[in-house]
């Protein structure tokens, strides 16, 4: 049985927000790779210019990780991946995390996204994972991870919010 959107946030007494222990005890993530590939296809079809480059690996209650294909036009002087390339991705993986754990809402938006940048990574893969720290009526929170797939090391973190619109059921 597919549930309506935001059917972890609604079940909750209003005003209660989800912990990230609620969303870890989840069964399983509302929407599959295939389903979260499918639907950034569909209503973002501008992330297909030049080719496809954000991949989702995989979801998990509470999360998801991607993997990012750095090509020579995500390089800046100094041969390295440049910040604007490393915000995409923190800021994709966030909203892949929330979907799969909320279903196919197209109109939640990020409202800050913080980032540290803190190794210049070599051009090639990277690897986001993010982790929901709360998932509460209208505001998703984030910790993005971002690391070199060659190294494994930390080549960036940020903290990323979401605004959620208002259930619907």
């Amino acid at each position: 049985m597919q549930h309506p959107p935001c059917v972890v946030v609604c079940r909750r007494a209003k005003g209660a927000a989800a912990t990230v222990e609620d969303v870890v005890h989840q069964p399983a993530p509302m929407m599959t790779i295939a389903e979260l590939t499918a639907f950034l296809d569909q209503e973002f079809p501008q992330l297909l210019d030049g080719g496809r480059c954000f991949f989702v690996e995989s979801v998990y209650p509470g999360g998801a990780a991607m993997r990012f294909v750095a090509g020579s036009r995500h390089l800046r002087p100094g041969g390295t991946v440049s910040g604007p390339s490393m915000m995409a991705l923190a800021d994709l993986i966030a909203y892949v995390a929330i979907l799969a754990q909320i279903g196919p809402v197209a109109l939640a938006v990020t409202t800050n996204l913080s980032i540290n940048f803190l190794r210049m990574p070599a051009p090639g893969d990277l690897v986001a994972e993010g982790r929901i720290l709360k998932l509460g009526q209208r505001l998703a929170v984030v910790d993005c991870s971002i690391r070199a797939a060659e190294t494994y090391e930390v080549v960036a973190h940020a903290a990323v919010t979401y605004s959620l619109p208002p259930c619907t059921l």
